[in-house]
């Protein structure tokens, strides 16, 4: 059985593994702690990052856009649609998630890995404007939910999930359309609720 080395806090990790649910594809999943370089991780990706799916034959697959292509060749596109201009759609919301995330991520480890001292505001401000500027696209016009779903909207859920996770309180004010998509994500697909990041 493939493997899976993830964080439950991370969303890339969280997107990986709902596809993965989602498709029906079992992984045996293995938390790993990146600050602490372990072995495994780094004998499976140099980079020391986060998620990397080990397949049984050692072959190792990274980042999560990578993961979630291959985990769609094995599920026979359950993943991303075969019409070339859904599946675009499907990508480029995929991409917008991971990319509210890297934003995300980098203003917290921004806080994380420096003194208070050092700790650049206009950095801050800016990933946070990039976030805002996503989000309230997003509230805007909401992607649908239909029975069959996609890549795009399990990568933007995991985001939510992390933002919810980082700055609860922040992000929601003024978007409470993209509020009740999430709570209607999780109503529709329950079996995915466990992998939202924690």
């Amino acid at each position: 059985m493939p493997s899976l080395l993830y964080a439950t806090a991370s969303p890339y990790s969280s997107k990986v593994r709902m596809a993965a649910a989602y498709a029906g594809i079992v992984l045996e999943l293995k938390p790993v702690k990146t600050e602490e370089d372990p072995a495994d991780l780094i004998a499976a990706n140099p980079l020391g990052k986060i998620p990397v799916l080990v397949l049984e034959s050692g072959q190792s697959i990274f980042d999560s856009r990578a993961i979630t292509q291959y985990l769609n060749r094995q599920a026979k596109n359950v993943l991303f649609p075969r019409n070339p201009e859904k599946r675009t759609e499907a990508e480029a919301l995929e991409a917008l998630a991971d990319g509210i995330c890297d934003s995300a991520l980098s203003m917290v480890y921004e806080r994380r890995v420096r003194p208070d001292d050092k700790v650049f505001q206009p950095w801050l401000d800016r990933q946070w404007e990039k976030v805002t500027r996503a989000l309230d696209s997003l509230n805007a016009n909401p992607p649908k939910l239909p029975k069959k779903i996609t890549v795009g909207q399990i990568a933007l859920r995991a985001a939510l999930g992390y933002l919810s996770l980082r700055f609860a309180g922040k992000w929601e004010k003024g978007r409470g359309r993209l509020v009740r998509w999430a709570a209607r994500f999780d109503d529709k697909f329950p079996e995915l609720k466990g992998c939202v990041p924690a």
